[in-house]
C-alpha cells in the first residue's frame, strides 16, 4: 500500500480528504503543521505529498509552506508534492512549481479531480523509481554507468569476450574508463575468483618495467638482495592488465611478444622458464594505426594483443549519459544525511551537458566531487563546477554525431528552456506557447531537470 502525506493546517480539510481518500488503496499520513509534516516525510519517506502552502505560523501567508516544500525537496528531489492554494494565490502556486513542486491544484477541494492528480503522482513516481532500480542494476552488474547506443555496444562486447580467453585491447582517450572495462570483463569470466593484477606501463621507468612485470632473481643488478616475482607470475591463473600498453619500449615489447606466443617467462638476471596461465587484457589512448606507422608499436604486437578490440567512446559523444553520470557521482558523494543532499541547479545542469569534457569521465566525477564538497546552498552552481555557460555552446554547435533520439531529447530540452526563459519562468504561457498542457509542461520540466529560476 502506497503512503500519502497529507500537509494541511486545517481540520475540516484533513476530514474531508481521510473521508474521501478512504477507499483509495494509500496509507494516509497526516500533518496539521510544517513541523509535524516534516517529522513524518522524513520518518515515512511516502511518494506523493498534498501540501496546504498556507500552514501556521502564518496562515494567511505562504512563506511556511514554501519553506516546507524546500526542505521536502532536499530530503528527496524526486518525491511528488502537490500544492493546495486558494484562489488568491495563484503567483506563489506557480513559485513552488518553479521551486519543484509536481502540481497544484485550488481551494474548494474537489475530490474527483484531486485523486486523478494524486493517482498519475504515484504512477509517475513508481516509474521513475523502477527506472531507476534499472540503471542501479546495471551499475551493480558491471560497474559501469551508462544507457547510451555507443556504450550499450560496449556491454554487449564485454559479455561476449567475457567467457573466452582471447587477449583484449581496449582503446580510447585518456579518462574514458578502460580500466573499468577490464575489471568488468574479469568479473564476467571464468577466472573471477582468480585475481586480476593491474600495471601501468606508462607510469614505470623503462630500466624497472622488466623486472615489475617479469621479477628479477638474486643478484640481477645491484641492490636485487632476493628474488622476487613479478606481475606476470601473481597473475598465474587469473587476468594481467596492462594499461597504457603503447608506452612500452620497443624491446620490453618484443619481450612481450614472446610471452604471448610461449605463455613462459624468464625473470630478470635468471636461466630457468617459468610456465603461466593468464588471461591477457590491455589498454591505450594512442592512435593505433599512428603508432604502427611511425615505428613505436610492434605490428605483430599488436595482432597478439588486438584479438579483440572495444573501443569506449569519449564522455561528449555519449549524450544524456552526461547527465546520469553527473547524477551518479553527485549521489555517490553525497553520503551524509539526507537533508544535506545538494542538487545541481539548471544553470549548472546546462553546464554539464555543454562542456566538452577533454578529460573525460575522470574529469566529471573530479568536478563533481569537489563542487559537492565546496557548494555553500543546497543547489551545485556553476560556479561550484568551474564551468561557464560558455562552456554550454558543445551541443548546439553540432548535429550530425548524435542518435535520431538523442536529438530529439535536445531539440525537446531546448524548446522548453527557451519557452521558459521567454515567459520569465512563467510555466502557464510557457505551457501555451509551446501548445502543451501545464502538466505535460511540468512532466517535460522533471524529465530534463529543469526549474525555474
Amino acid at each position: 500500500m502506497q503512503k500519502l502525506l497529507i500537509i494541511d493546517d486545517n481540520e475540516e480539510v484533513r476530514r474531508q480528504l481521510k473521508w474521501g481518500l478512504s477507499r483509495s488503496n494509500y496509507e494516509l499520513l497526516f500533518g496539521c503543521d510544517g513541523v509535524e509534516g516534516l517529522a513524518l516525510f522524513e520518518k515515512h519517506r511516502p511518494p506523493v505529498v498534498t501540501l496546504d502552502l498556507g500552514l501556521p505560523p502564518n496562515e494567511n501567508g505562504v512563506e511556511e509552506g514554501l519553506r516546507v516544500l524546500g526542505e521536502i525537496l532536499r530530503l528527496d528531489p524526486l518525491v511528488k508534492v502537490i500544492v493546495i492554494t486558494g484562489n488568491e494565490e495563484h503567483d506563489a502556486a506557480l513559485k513552488a512549481i518553479q521551486l519543484g513542486a509536481y502540481d497544484y491544484y485550488k481551494k474548494p477541494i474537489d475530490l474527483n479531480e484531486l485523486k486523478v492528480i494524486i493517482e498519475r503522482a504515484m504512477y509517475l513516481k513508481t516509474l521513475e523509481t523502477e527506472n531507476l532500480n534499472l540503471r542501479q542494476q546495471s551499475v551493480n552488474e558491471l560497474g559501469i554507468v551508462g544507457e547510451c547506443s555507443g556504450i550499450r555496444q560496449v556491454f554487449t562486447q564485454i559479455e561476449r569476450v567475457a567467457a573466452s580467453d582471447v587477449p583484449v585491447l581496449i582503446t580510447g582517450e585518456s579518462g574514458t574508463g578502460k580500466e573499468l572495462v577490464a575489471r568488468a570483463i574479469h568479473r564476467k569470466s571464468l577466472r573471477a575468483d582468480k585475481e586480476m593484477v593491474c600495471i601501468n606501463c606508462g607510469a614505470i621507468p623503462e630500466n624497472l618495467l622488466e623486472s615489475e612485470l617479469f621479477g628479477h632473481e638474486k643478484g640481477a643488478f645491484t641492490g636485487a638482495s632476493k628474488t622476487v616475482k613479478g606481475k606476470v607470475e601473481y597473475a598465474d591463473k587469473g587476468t594481467l592488465f596492462l594499461d597504457e600498453v603503447g608506452e612500452m619500449p620497443m624491446q620490453l615489447q618484443v619481450k612481450l611478444l614472446r610471452f604471448l606466443q610461449e605463455m613462459v617467462i624468464t625473470r630478470v638476471g635468471g636461466r630457468k622458464e617459468i610456465g603461466v596461465d593468464v588471461r591477457i587484457i590491455t589498454a591505450t589512448n594512442i592512435d593505433i594505426n599512428e603508432a604502427m606507422a611511425n615505428g613505436t608499436l610492434r605490428e605483430d604486437l599488436f595482432y597478439r594483443i588486438g584479438v579483440m578490440n572495444i573501443a569506449l567512446p569519449p564522455l561528449r559523444e555519449r549524450g544524456e549519459d552526461i547527465e546520469l553520470l553527473a547524477n551518479y557521482f553527485n549521489k555517490s558523494v553525497n553520503i551524509g544525511p539526507r537533508k544535506d543532499f545538494k542538487s545541481f541547479s539548471r544553470k549548472a545542469m546546462e553546464c554539464i551537458r555543454g562542456y566538452d569534457w577533454p578529460g573525460n569521465i575522470r574529469e566529471l566525477e573530479n568536478r563533481v566531487k569537489r563542487a559537492v564538497i565546496m557548494a555553500n546552498g543546497p543547489e551545485i552552481t556553476p560556479e561550484d563546477l568551474g564551468l561557464s555557460p560558455d562552456d554550454a555552446s558543445r551541443l548546439r554547435q553540432r548535429s550530425d554525431d548524435i542518435s535520431l533520439k538523442e536529438a530529439r531529447s535536445l531539440l525537446e530540452r531546448d524548446m522548453v528552456e527557451s519557452a521558459l526563459n521567454r515567459h520569465s519562468g512563467n510555466v502557464a504561457k510557457a505551457a501555451g506557447a509551446l501548445g502543451v498542457s501545464r502538466p505535460t509542461l511540468y512532466d517535460l520540466m522533471k524529465r530534463h531537470n529543469i526549474r525555474g529560476d
